[in-house]
């Protein structure tokens, strides 16, 4: 058998923007970090960006059969989500764009930090994508093929990443199901590479971040903070300076601003729509035509109820019709700018 690190060629890490630079399955760099500590001592994110959401390992492989092995660093319980959902490598074999869901590397239990399983497929060459896990800091990742089996790298994404920077529900809480969160959803339809910045009660509009996010070449970048802001005090004071850090370094970046998901009216929703469609229609005025907005309280409808698991967080039927929002509008911007 050939056994594969993660970090072995021809097998390539996405996800991750700073991986080519320190090797590191983080989403940020020490100088980031250190920027963000001297800006917002208490900011979770300090700890939070050692998780992986969105990050995955790729390849192509002619193998008709398997093995990914795992190693966490240590395993917490959520409480709201699973360890299927957030402490598992999802194994989606095929297509970008259409992968099918070949199973889950989990662990047992909350006890055990390694896992493994193998994996069953056609003999032809196929893509692999490994998505890592949500919650937990990985130790090890490696795959075994049998030594007559082709190993290649992957088939390259239709489009650069598009960079999600937003709260727990960008990082993908509450799904069942890690390729449920809207981040993945909507790359994968689009057939697009991705970061996901999201950081469970913690994105709050850091310039640190923007600046941080300014030295990460993408294609569009979705701000979507708005339920990370205490209050929209908060989001008014941040909301403008930080799209203002970004367009100053890209001045012809398309920006896609969200506003928080609504599952019932409320005047708090609406207050913080205002705020976020002022910095939208101020960007228009002054002549940005490379702003969109969408607006949260329009993404589930009359049965809103039925798209949440606690009020707050999308389940996956949630997940699914903000997808079908925002899919659209991605779209759109990358297939008249980088074309179909």
């Amino acid at each position: 058998m050939k056994l594969y690190q993660y970090y072995d060629a021809p097998l390539e890490v996405h996800g991750l923007p700073f991986y080519a630079e320190n090797h590191r399955l983080e989403r940020l760099t020490d100088a980031d970090a250190a920027a963000l500590r001297a800006e917002n001592p208490e900011s979770g994110v300090l700890i939070l960006h050692r998780r992986t959401p969105g990050a995955r390992v790729c390849f192509q492989t002619d193998a008709p059969q398997f093995t990914v092995r795992m190693e966490l660093e240590k395993i917490t319980p959520d409480v709201g989500m699973s360890i299927f959902a957030c402490q598992s490598v999802t194994v989606l074999i095929g297509p970008h764009q259409s992968p099918r869901f070949a199973g889950l590397v989990n662990p047992p239990n909350y006890t055990a930090c390694t896992a493994e399983k193998t994996f069953k497929k056609p003999n032809k060459m196929e893509d692999i994508t490994l998505l890592l896990p949500r919650n937990e800091h990985v130790v090890q990742l490696e795959v075994e093929v049998p030594d007559d089996a082709r190993v290649e790298a992957p088939t390259p994404y239709r489009y650069a990443p598009i960079l999600f920077y937003g709260s727990s529900i960008t990082e993908g809480g509450c799904c069942c199901h890690a390729p449920n969160a809207y981040t993945h959803r909507v790359s994968s339809m689009l057939g697009a590479d991705y970061y996901n910045f999201g950081f469970s009660g913690s994105a709050r509009g850091e310039l640190a971040l923007a600046d941080c996010i300014n030295r990460i070449p993408m294609s569009v970048f979705v701000y979507d903070y708005d339920h990370n802001a205490p209050d929209p005090a908060h989001l008014a004071r941040t909301h403008e300076p930080f799209f203002r850090r970004i367009r100053a370094t890209h001045p012809e970046l398309p920006i896609v601003m969200l506003t928080r998901p609504v599952y019932e009216p409320s005047s708090d929703a609406d207050a913080r729509y205002e705020i976020i469609a002022q910095t939208y229609r101020r960007a228009v005025e002054s002549g940005d035509r490379n702003v969109w907005l969408i607006d949260g309280r329009t993404f589930f409808g009359a049965d809103g109820a039925c798209c949440s698991c606690d009020g707050c967080h999308p389940n996956d039927l949630g997940f699914y019709r903000m997808a079908q929002r925002v899919e659209p509008v991605l779209r759109q911007i990358l297939e008249s700018r980088y074309g179909k």
